[in-house]
């Protein structure tokens, strides 16, 4: 039966320094095999101690019931500061508070209705592109989803294409940056104090300053347009007209450039990566994609709007599924506030709590078949049920990914737009295997063999 890839476990124990150069390589295959069993696991180190919980109901603690009293962990921003400032992905409290008044309005669900023309667009580029490529030669499709998610972004942010000056100099910028990225920091395990200077390579920060300068020019364009009264009625007018009910304000130039530059790596970055493995698993199982094919010309056979997604079930339980098995974000860390009790175990004020959507996602006591491709099983009882309690991959609670809605229109729509137009196979001398830095990527890339439907397949 085939199984989707999935990485190797470690095995057994591992000194400190072992496992930094195993996390440096791959956050999944540094961890223990018994994570996908237990409720909870205690890892210390000289410098801190880390909980990773399984257990539904620490994670509902954390997450839903009392998450001031578990804010994101400021290791976390150790390594991601050059780019993203003080955004909304790495404040707390009421510096996160106000962000989120100011930026929620622009996604609720009457505005997913508005900026559905411009995913729509963007859908019809990828195919555009995909269609100079469909000869049946090797792609490595990462490359391919993250120009579509870019282009996604751009259109439904600042109504510009991917092809526009600025927005394609971002787009590579942020290929530059995440390619000098490392995925393990100093500060990330050091408890250095604020003071002490934090060793971002030099690359790191060139590289951010540009993309940072970049998205300067971009919102401060937008802020004129405003002033002016001719600024599009898209995203970023949105957030930068929205102000703060409590305080009456709204962002500042350099504010809305944090806030894009997160924007940019969270929404390009996850759904790159899940359009991707989404692509790979209709490769691995042709009869699923010809289902999503047959669904896909059926729903758009005619005018496709925002009120016709509801035809795209098959995609979107695929995608769903797709999620499940390779969320883009496979770990989240926040910090215990206070001295706490988990499972009758002590842990200590200034603690780590990892809550881990890949291995909560495919745990051995929640899930049946758990490392199985079923996009049915959200119809079962178990499915259901593990829904509600054990599926995370935009986060949950007050901190739930402010884009889950306009992710799962835009995920389950340019799937359906490609694989209505195109077939894909797999690369029996290429497989894919999923690794961990920012986000899930395969280790060597994602190739496939595209063709177009109608032609015969290839050998």
């Amino acid at each position: 039966m085939t199984r989707p890839p999935k990485p190797p476990a470690r095995q057994g124990k591992t000194s400190l320094l072992r496992y930094m150069r195993l996390f440096r390589k791959d956050i999944l295959s540094a961890q223990p095999a018994r994570l996908y069993r237990a409720w909870m696991a205690e890892f210390r180190t000289p410098f801190f101690r880390s909980y990773l919980c399984n257990e539904p109901d620490l994670v509902d603690l954390v997450l839903r019931r009392r998450p001031d009293d578990f804010p994101k962990s400021n290791r976390i921003r150790e390594g991601l500061t050059p780019l993203l400032g003080e955004s909304v992905f790495v404040t707390n409290g009421e510096t996160w508070k106000r962000q989120r008044r100011i930026i929620d309005p622009a996604f609720e669900g009457g505005r997913l209705r508005d900026t559905f023309p411009a995913m729509w667009q963007a859908g019809q580029g990828a195919v555009a592109r995909l269609d100079q490529l469909a000869g049946g030669a090797p792609i490595d499709i990462e490359g391919e989803t993250s120009h579509a998610a870019a282009d996604v972004i751009f259109r439904t942010l600042f109504s510009l294409p991917i092809e526009d000056r600025l927005a394609s100099q971002v787009f590579e910028a942020f290929r530059a940056h995440q390619r000098a990225q490392p995925v393990l920091n100093l500060g990330a395990f050091l408890p250095l104090p604020r003071w002490f200077p934090r060793f971002h390579r030099r690359q790191i920060r060139e590289t951010a300053q540009h993309i940072r300068a970049l998205i300067t020019e971009l919102t401060t364009r937008r802020m004129q347009e405003i002033e002016e009264g001719i600024a599009p009625d898209d995203l970023a007018t949105k957030i930068m007209t929205t102000t703060d009910p409590e305080t009456g304000e709204r962002f500042e130039t350099s504010e809305m450039v944090d806030q894009v530059a997160i924007f940019f790596l969270a929404g390009h970055e996850t759904s790159a990566s899940a359009l991707a493995w989404a692509l790979y698993l209709m490769a691995i199982f042709p009869d699923w994609q010809e289902k999503l094919a047959h669904e896909a010309d059926t729903a758009m056979a005619q005018d496709f709007a925002f009120k016709d997604m509801s035809k795209l079930r098959i995609s979107r339980d695929i995608f769903r599924e797709t999620l499940r098995l390779y969320p883009p974000v496979p770990m989240m860390v926040r910090q215990a506030a206070q001295p706490e009790t988990f499972r009758d175990r002590e842990v200590p004020k200034g603690s780590q709590i990892v809550l881990s959507p890949w291995h909560l996602h495919r745990h051995e006591r929640l899930w049946d078949r758990p490392d199985d491709f079923d996009p049915t099983r959200f119809q079962t009882e178990n499915g259901r049920a593990c829904m509600r309690s054990a599926y995370i991959p935009f986060s949950a609670g007050q901190r739930v990914c402010t884009g889950a809605g306009f992710a799962m229109i835009e995920g389950p729509l340019l799937l359906s737009m490609i694989a209505r137009r195109f077939r894909v196979e797999p690369l029996a001398e290429r497989p894919a295997m999923p690794v961990a830095h920012l986000t899930v990527r395969g280790r060597d890339g994602i190739w496939l063999r595209v063709t177009r439907r109608g032609a015969a397949p290839a050998a």
